[in-house]
């Protein structure tokens, strides 16, 4: 089976569509969105309504949660008073032009979702986040300690898990051995489609192979592909600037951070 998973779109239609053609082109068995569809950008509802035209299973992100609920807070950890002040320009330009209908959407997306296969007599079990099993808008870098990183795999049982909010993608492989048998897991983090933050304007997504003799003992059980893609970043910052939002955001795409 393959299975593509993209996320942090944050109001950014170009970046959508081009994303959503690529995921056509490689023609998947099923597509997942891990969240955060609103913010930064100036097409919140028409991405939520592309979402909704092709009835992609959806979890909440951070920001979705924050606009869903109109509590001001997108519950990002921004680094600098001036971060801050950027994000609370963010949240109340999106707050003040996302529509009822949508707002109700984004206020009943489930928080995680969780798909179990039966393979070779193993259970293997794959588990979409945003930003942690434990809480929306916690951030599993790629530095994360090993055992730390396992120890929130395994309280959630999960042998693959797929996760968003960080906006920089990675695949980690975690081996155990529990009862002297051989355990891989598997952490995700499947980048970003509107917002890259890894210094690569282009955008993200995941496409994950699970295979006929896919198995928890074999740590090249699955395949993960991260797929960048090209879209019309200028007209994406254009729209930044031609808005209330900070331009701040619109150099961001440019740079890709």
């Amino acid at each position: 089976m393959k299975i593509a998973l993209f996320s942090d779109i944050h109001a950014n239609l170009p970046a959508l569509e081009a994303c959503l053609k690529s995921i056509d082109e490689h023609n998947p068995d099923a597509v997942y969105c891990l969240g955060d569809l609103v913010g930064y950008n100036v097409w919140p509802n028409e991405v939520v309504n592309e979402i909704r035209r092709r009835r992609i299973p959806t979890i909440a992100g951070n920001y979705d949660q924050g606009i869903g609920l109109m509590n001001g807070d997108c519950g990002c950890a921004y680094k600098t008073d001036h971060d801050k002040d950027l994000g609370q320009q963010s949240i109340a330009f999106t707050d003040s032009i996302v529509k009822p209908d949508e707002r109700r959407y984004l206020r009943t997306l489930p928080a995680h979702i969780r798909v179990e296969f039966q393979l070779n007599n193993d259970k293997l079990n794959l588990l979409l986040v945003h930003g942690s099993p434990r809480k929306i808008n916690e951030y599993l870098f790629e530095d994360r300690d090993e055992n730390s990183l396992l120890r929130i795999m395994e309280q959630a049982d999960a042998d693959i898990m797929c996760f968003g909010h960080t906006h920089k993608p990675y695949h980690r492989v975690l081996p155990t051995e529990p009862a002297g048998e051989a355990h891989y897991r598997h952490a995700i983090n499947i980048g970003s489609v509107g917002k890259p933050k890894d210094n690569n304007p282009q955008g993200c997504y995941v496409l994950l192979t699970i295979n006929a003799d896919s198995s928890i003992a074999n740590k090249d059980a699955i395949q993960v592909e991260f797929v960048r893609f090209d879209y019309d970043v200028e007209t994406a910052a254009k729209a930044i600037e031609d808005s209330p939002l900070p331009n701040d955001f619109a150099e961001m795409l440019r740079r890709g951070y």
